[in-house]
This record gives structure tokens, C-alpha cells and sequence, in this order.
């Protein structure tokens, strides 16, 4: 039984799927290429009339309006797309840039600084932990990101010498923004998601992924695992994108909800996430993110994205960070939480659903084959070359 046999899709969407508006991406066997797609009662609609990306979907004016329209071709149900009868649940980004936003919580800004202290060595962690959680936990919670607070504690830590470069972008005003990925190379949910084999400590990071158009209006929400490799971008900062960006690295889905009038960024705004590992060694270890916990607000991180210096004219999506930083021992006592191969992991939230993906390495998981030229030549070949 492969991963996403083992899922069905009354486990992965929202509590309230029926009112909320789910629009993605599958690949159709029947259509003979991914398609982007509005569930409607569990069934999977195609909307490649309306655009043949989602990407494209998304700069549609009357977005709401149209994909309203009740006459479109049914591909099949959700559960044959997971069971891979009709084809499969593909990430629901296209042609987007794929960014993220790091140390957005003061509760894991504790553990990045850790790990740039420990340089990698999950064994000094614990020590590391123990010296600086009175002063960094007592002095950051609350603490609003580049307020006139943020800078005295800012001073503070360097009298002590314990400021970070992390805590510089964790509450000082610049927020960290990075690339996560590729675009086209994000898994789905139901797919292996990748860990690089140099990699010893590393971690899932569940958050909230905003989707926006190309003029920066934020349209909707979905969820993510920001793959971390604790070891590696503790060595150095400049490894964070040897770090983060690799094959099967970067899960999202497993629906885009779109705002709508009951749907909106103030209900986002108040969503927990929460976090679920299995493993095949009977490991179990759980976790939450209240996004009401983070240290800059959503849209503000969208701005300091999407601005006159930076744009994105095929869209962009953004992590929002997590205040998850998993510190449950695992390999033995003071060792933490690193992954084994073959873990479940489920990221979830009752008003977007559920994203689960199965943990191999990196070099393991099939490699990614379909880029830009090939999603080109498929629609050109499928008479949708005019609807990109």
C-alpha cells in the first residue's frame, strides 16, 4: 500500500468543507496533465477553462464568480484521486514563487538560537537550553517585532552577549524572508517529503501558507511543512538554502481555502496548528502553533515580500513560520527530536484541513521531472497553450 493509498478524503479536508471555497491542482489520467481543480462535495472539478494554472486562476478577475460556474467537467472524486484510480493530489501551486518567513515566533526563536550556539551538535543543545531559557523566554514573549520593547531587549542581550543573528530578524524590523523552493517543485499531500542524507537533527515546521496574487492582495490560505535541518543551518546561516531547499523538501496543501465572506485573513489570523509524528518505531510526538502567537502580522510579512523593490508577476506564496521547535528526546536522553525514515507526519487545522506526507530522504524520494518547459509543452499539446 503506497502513502496515499492510506489516506482518504474525508480525513483531509476541513471540518466545514462543504461551505469552503477548495481549489488545487491534480494530475488527470483522463486529461493527460495536471489540471487545477475546485472540490465541490468531494468531487474534483476541472477549471482549466478558466485557466489552465493556478497561477493564471488566481489573476482572474471575479475569481469568486466564475469558478461558481456549476457547468464544469467532473474528473472524478478525491478518494480516485488519492488512490491513484484517476490519477493523483498534486501540490496546489504552480507557477507561484514559493517563499518563507523564519524566526516569526518568539517561543522557537529559543531554538534557533540554540542551534546556532550548538553549531550543529544536537549533544550541546540541552546545556545551551538550560543557560539561555530564563533570559531569552522571560525577555520575548509579548514582545512585538521592532517595537521600541523589541530594541531595549535587543540591547540588553548584547550587554549579556547572548544576541543572535536570529533574534535580530525575529523582533528586530526586518523580517526574514527566503526562498523555500522552486517553483513546481512543491509535493502534495499524500506524497514522501524529503530529507537531505547529510542531515543528523532535523525537524517538520507545520505553518500556515498565504497565497497572493501578483499585486500582493492575499487570496487565500493552505498549509505547509517547512522542512527543517537543524544540523546544517546550525553549522552556518549561509547553508539555509543547502538547508531548506532540496528534492520533496517543500510540502503544501492539501487545498487552497479561498477568502470569501465567511472565510477571511482575520479568521487565519486565529487558527492553531497543530502537528502529529508517527513512527514505524512506535514514536508518537505532537505539538501546536497558534498563529495568534506570532510576532509579526501576517500582512505585514506579506509586505515586506511583495513591495516596489521585490515582485512576484506569477504570484507568490509565503510560510508564515511556526512556533513548533520539537525538543521531545528520541534517540536518547538530551538528544531531542530529529525524523526517522518513515515517519508520518500530519500538519492540520480544523478551517484548512489536513496536509500528511511520509518522511524518506531526499535521494530517495522521486526526483523532480516536471518543471516550467514541460508544463508548457503539456498544455500546448492539450490545446491550452492560450489559457496559461
Amino acid at each position: 500500500m503506497t502513502s496515499t493509498q492510506a489516506l482518504k478524503a474525508v480525513g483531509i479536508l476541513p471540518d466545514d468543507a462543504d461551505r469552503a471555497v477548495l481549489v488545487g491542482r491534480v494530475w488527470s489520467q483522463a486529461a493527460e496533465g495536471p489540471c487545477p481543480v475546485i472540490l465541490r462535495n468531494g468531487d474534483v472539478f476541472d477549471l482549466s477553462g478558466i485557466s489552465a494554472t493556478v497561477s493564471g486562476l488566481l489573476e482572474t478577475p471575479d475569481l469568486l464568480a466564475r469558478i461558481a460556474d456549476e457547468d464544469l467537467p467532473r474528473l472524478g472524486h478525491l478518494d480516485e484521486f488519492l488512490d491513484g484510480s484517476a490519477g493523483r493530489l498534486l501540490a496546489p501551486v504552480d507557477l507561484q514563487a514559493i517563499k518563507a518567513a523564519g524566526v516569526t515566533f518568539a517561543d522557537s526563536m529559543l531554538e534557533r538560537v540554540i542551534e546556532e550556539q550548538a553549531r550543529g551538535d544536537s549533544g550541546r543543545a540541552q546545556e545551551i537550553r538550560a543557560r539561555l531559557a530564563p533570559v531569552i523566554g522571560e525577555n520575548l514573549r509579548g514582545v512585538q517585532a521592532g517595537s521600541d520593547k523589541a530594541r531595549q531587549v535587543k540591547s540588553l542581550l548584547q550587554e549579556m552577549n547572548l544576541w543572535s543573528q536570529y533574534l535580530e530578524v525575529g523582533i528586530g524590523p526586518d523580517a526574514e524572508i527566503f526562498t523555500k523552493a522552486q517553483p513546481m517543485s512543491s509535493v502534495g499531500c499524500g506524497d514522501k517529503v524529503g530529507l537531505h542524507p547529510i542531515s543528523e537533527w532535523n525537524n517538520p515546521e507545520p505553518e500556515v501558507v498565504l497565497v497572493t496574487r501578483s499585486d500582493g492582495t492575499i487570496l487565500g490560505a493552505t498549509l505547509g511543512n517547512d522542512v527543517n535541518l537543524r544540523d546544517v543551518e546550525g553549522r552556518s546561516a549561509l547553508l539555509l538554502g543547502k538547508a531548506k531547499d532540496n528534492n520533496a523538501s517543500c510540502a503544501i496543501g492539501p487545498f487552497i481555502r479561498l477568502f470569501d465572506g465567511e472565510f477571511t485573513l482575520d479568521v487565519v489570523e486565529k487558527v492553531v496548528v497543530t502537528l502529529l509524528v508517527q513512527g514505524e518505531d512506535g514514536f508518537e510526538m505532537t505539538g501546536e502553533s497558534p498563529l495568534e502567537a506570532i510576532s509579526r502580522k501576517p500582512a505585514d510579512l506579506v509586505g515586506q515580500m511583495r513591495n516596489r523593490s521585490h515582485q512576484y508577476p506569477d504570484g507568490a506564496v509565503l510560510f508564515l513560520g511556526t512556533m513548533f521547535a520539537p525538543v521531545k528526546d528520541r534517540r536518547g536522553k538530551g538528544q531531542g527530536f530529529t525524523h526517522e525514515i518513515g515517519d508520518r507526519v500530519e500538519i492540520s487545522t480544523p478551517r484548512l484541513g489536513s496536509l500528511v506526507n511520509w518522511v524518506d530522504r531526499s535521494d530517495a524520494c522521486p526526483e523532480w521531472d516536471f518543471g516550467t518547459r514541460d508544463l508548457m509543452r503539456n498544455l500546448v499539446k492539450r490545446g491550452l497553450g492560450g489559457k496559461i
